[in-house]
């Protein structure tokens, strides 16, 4: 294949849904790797559950997570393991995915996903409109949450002990010990 080719998000949509799973990056199809482990998907699980609960009792907005996809761009379209989407931007929700930045998006670092999670993900994330970004690293036991609108490059890392707010979703904190211990 020749370098300068890029994939659109319609050339996404078209890749059959059974088979290998993909996500569009700067027009690149990357092929993700094999599922998760079961820690990881405890773990998305069990902040999933605390998420949509919190935003269902107040009426905030939407949580989704992977596989769901999210079109940043026509180069760009990810499958975070979380997301959430404030009412004021309920519009970018739709049938086939998020279209637009969510407010908040929360990656479980695997070690097959570690280097794209942390790097080209976390760019794009940035430049297209993503409030706040928090990666959870189980080996660790920390969440890092990045304010992607005000300090992009200014993470706070929080392990057990700690307590995680999120600016994007005003009131909901984590207790990161909790998660880790839970999941």
């Amino acid at each position: 294949m020749r370098a300068d080719v890029k994939f659109t998000a319609d050339d996404y949509r078209s890749l059959p849904e059974t088979g290998p799973r993909h996500q569009l990056i700067e027009g690149e199809l990357v092929r993700t790797t094999p599922a998760p482990s079961r820690r990881h998907q405890d773990l998305v699980w069990e902040l999933g559950g605390r998420l949509r609960a919190f935003v269902r009792a107040g009426g905030l907005g939407y949580v989704g997570g992977s596989p769901l996809d999210v079109y940043l761009s026509q180069h760009d379209v990810l499958q975070p393991d979380l997301l959430f989407v404030s009412t004021a931007r309920l519009d970018r929700v739709a049938h086939d995915g998020v279209h637009g930045a969510p407010d908040l998006v929360v990656e479980v670092l695997s070690p097959g996903t570690r280097h794209l999670d942390l790097g080209a993900k976390k760019r794009l994330y940035a430049r297209h409109g993503v409030r706040e970004y928090w990666v959870v690293d189980p080996q660790d036991e920390t969440v890092t949450r990045y304010d992607l609108e005000r300090a992009p490059d200014e993470p706070r890392s929080f392990a057990a002990g700690a307590r995680c707010a999120s600016s994007a979703l005003p009131g909901f904190e984590l207790v990161v010990e909790e998660l880790f211990r839970l999941a």
